[in-house]
């Protein structure tokens, strides 16, 4: 309910004030204490009583619209970071009906955490429901989840690897692709199982089918010998992990591998890349025996708001609609179920890549939760290739203070049982060197048991920071120790921790050491304080690897980082 000037009159007698449907004049009242009283209690009214056309929020600009008013039309979201793809369709289709859209994008397992912390959001949007029996429902209530597309999780095999391993044309078993790793025929990539879904559908998916698809999986079958030494075997093959499935397809793209284990919606994209940079392109490979297949589903997530529902269940139907699964089609996701559809974009679902949407796909049985929990444990302790990680920290005089509390925290945290807890923690067949730098690197800590770190943890927790920032000698250094390991049997990186400017040594220098090794050794980066993220970037697009923030949470950036090696 509004007063403005139209609704007061000034007549012989007083003055009149229209207010509603009401007639008020001030009857001998001064005129001033009248209009002070009406506005007054006009602007009470406003604030208990509205008409239709003040709830239009959008329509109104007098400054005053949203006072002691709820935004009605926001709504939180938050989705595993696989579904960034399709992203704007939400956007779209949410701005158009002025609704007030916040995606917050996670790791699978961080999802989880989130909710289960906590964490409030209002729907939530997995990339596979098995996911969603790992919330805990004292704290978050899931309704009405429905798959939104269809993802199948498989090989992708440059063509003429493909064809040299004879796997065109031909009915292709996961035995067949771990016989040619163990013919060092073939080597791939693929996302981290214990921080990503296509990893761990992946993986959940093999372990599936070189256990002989049993009826369920069980923790006895983690336990068996064979069922290791498949494993084992199949994971030699593992060239490079990535913590996240854009990164997994920039990887690919920038460097020299000859397959990746993604879903089919990937390998179209990296597919398209390919071919318009006149490369070779992928072929894409579908274990008969079983593939893993994830649902997207979106679930709504009760916190007893109507207005939040309905929103909900706007962007639901809408992904569910015609023009929804239309566009989904068009990211390369399948829309229909039982997995035969002739009537598909060829330009996307292209027979040429080996995508053919003409044949039924045998899916895995996904085992309960807590089996999925031990088969993650099991991947990170029993099953992976065991890796070579060097750690150089900046123990310069800018750590001094809060700097160095936070990284000891950090790596007290890595480098001990405690990162079980996120699946990350390193096994008794990995290898660990830190270098601490400062003007110079200070020492070399190393240890050949991944679980025997306390005399690092020693080391680390009592040396004094002091100095310049040599971060290319560092780094440098790295390379050293890691170029005549073994990668066959050894994945390697570096994690390179900073908190200022490199401002002792030459960049030419690392370079220099990196062309001459000429083998890819990535150098992930964290950065800290005042760190340069120039300098970071330039070294994570010479090693093919990447930079991570760590300057409002180091031990999260820690944490992230080791999904990537």
């Amino acid at each position: 309910m509004k007063v403005n000037l139209a609704n007061i009159k000034v007549k012989q007698g007083g003055v009149f004030v229209r207010l509603g449907k009401k007639m008020y004049s001030s009857n001998g009242f001064s005129v001033i204490a009248l209009i002070i009283c009406i506005v007054v209690i006009a602007m009470i009214a406003s604030a208990l009583v509205s008409s239709p056309e003040d709830n239009d929020w959008d329509n109104q600009n007098d400054g005053y619209s949203n006072i002691g008013k709820l935004n009605t039309r926001e709504f939180n979201l938050l989705s595993s970071e696989e579904n960034k793809d399709i992203e704007k369709i939400i956007l779209n289709y949410a701005n158009a009906q002025g609704y007030d859209v916040n995606i917050d994008y996670a790791g699978t397992l961080d999802i989880m955490n989130k909710i289960n912390k906590g964490e409030k959001y209002d729907a939530v949007l997995t990339s596979n429901s098995i996911w969603s029996y790992m919330i805990d429902s004292k704290v978050a209530s899931l309704k009405d989840s429905k798959s939104t597309s269809i993802t199948p999780v498989i090989f992708g095999i440059k063509r003429s690897k493909a064809e040299e391993l004879g796997f065109i044309g031909k009915t292709v078993y996961t035995k067949d692709i771990m016989n040619a790793i163990s013919d060092g025929k073939l080597k791939f990539t693929m996302s981290n199982p214990t921080t990503t879904n296509s990893g761990a559908s992946a993986y959940l998916g093999i372990l599936y089918t070189l256990a002989g698809n049993p009826e369920v999986l069980t923790d006895e079958i983690l336990e068996s010998a064979e069922v290791k030494n498949n494993l084992k075997t199949f994971f030699s093959g593992l060239e490079r992990t990535a913590g996240s499935e854009d990164f997994l397809e920039q990887t690919f793209l920038n460097g020299d591998y000859e397959a990746v284990v993604s879903y089919e919606s990937s390998i179209i994209k990296i597919n398209k890349e390919l071919e318009a940079q006149g490369k070779e392109t992928l072929y894409a490979i579908y274990p008969v025996d079983g593939v893993s297949i994830c649902d997207n589903p979106l679930s709504y997530i009760d916190n007893k708001n109507d207005s939040k529902k309905k929103i909900f269940s706007d962007i639901q139907s809408y992904l569910l609609s015609d023009e929804g699964q239309a566009l989904l089609q068009r990211e390369g996701r399948r829309t229909w179920f039982g997995g035969i559809n002739e009537h598909v974009d060829k330009s996307i679902f292209n027979p040429d890549w080996g995508i053919d949407t003409t044949k039924y796909i045998s899916p895995v049985k996904y085992p309960s939760t807590a089996v999925i929990k031990n088969a993650l444990i099991a991947y990170q302790e029993r099953f992976r290739k065991p890796i070579h990680v060097v750690f150089c920290l900046d123990y310069s005089g800018s750590m001094i203070g809060e700097g160095i509390t936070e990284l000891r925290d950090a790596m007290n945290y890595i480098l001990t049982e405690k990162a079980a807890a996120d699946y990350i923690q390193f096994s008794n067949e990995d290898k660990i060197d830190v270098l601490p730098f400062a003007n110079t690197v200070k020492a070399t800590w190393s240890t050949t048991d991944g679980t025997n770190t306390s005399n690092i943890l020693r080391e680390i927790n009592s040396l004094s920071p002091y100095g310049g920032t040599a971060l290319y000698d560092a780094a440098a250094k790295g390379i050293n120790i890691l170029k005549n390991e073994n990668t066959d049997l050894y994945n390697v990186s570096i994690i390179l921790m900073t908190d200022g400017l490199g401002n002792v040594g030459k960049k030419s220098t690392l370079e220099d050491t990196y062309k001459v090794v000429n083998r890819e050794i990535p150098i992930y980066s964290i950065m800290f304080g005042e760190a340069d993220s120039k300098q970071l970037e330039e070294i994570a697009t010479l090693t093919n690897a990447k930079v991570f923030d760590g300057k409002k949470d180091l031990v999260a950036a820690f944490k992230e980082v080791r999904g990537y090696n």
